[in-house]
């Protein structure tokens, strides 16, 4: 994994812009590449209450991003943020290597003790992944978004600090 760069807009700019990779995500709207363009140059660089990361294939191909965000000292707790962007990589892995690598990162480098996420009971991919790195479901939010005709609910899920497997 690395930091993102300008020279991944392209790719960024045409990962947001595909249904079947944004299905799952909050906010599914179409992006310019210079909505794109502009986003990187104005990322703040990594630090403690944000880090956001290209997943890389071996061979150094992005075939996704991966984030921590929200860091607060007083909590130790972040959230976790992934998609897979290159639909050649789903299922080859490197989700579940991402995400225990991040996960390794919080608890380790940034002495996190609870790393949370969202995600759709119908994202059987994701779940998979999150359960097979330790994530547990905590609790539920009721319809919070429209997808594919209906109200979805949400889970919440969360891997505290020795968790990881």
């Amino acid at each position: 994994m690395r930091a993102v760069e300008p020279s991944d807009a392209e790719r960024l700019w045409r990962w947001h812009n595909d249904p079947e990779i944004m299905q799952w995500m909050h906010a599914p709207y179409p992006t310019s590449r210079d909505e794109v363009d502009k986003q990187i140059a104005e990322r703040r660089p990594n630090n403690f209450e944000s880090v956001t990361l290209i997943i890389e294939a071996p061979g150094g191909e992005p075939v996704g991003l991966i984030a921590l965000t929200g860091a607060a000292a007083e909590s130790r707790a972040a959230t976790l943020d992934i998609y897979m962007g290159e639909k050649t990589s789903w299922g080859q892995g490197f989700a579940t290597d991402a995400v225990r690598a991040v996960c390794r990162y919080g608890f380790h480098t940034m002495n996190l003790h609870r790393v949370a996420l969202a995600v759709a009971p119908d994202n059987a991919a994701a779940r998979r992944v999150y359960e097979k790195v330790g994530f547990v479901v905590e609790g539920r939010r009721r319809e919070v978004y429209f997808r594919n005709g209906k109200w979805c609910d949400e889970w919440l899920m969360s891997l505290l600090q020795g968790e990881l497997r």
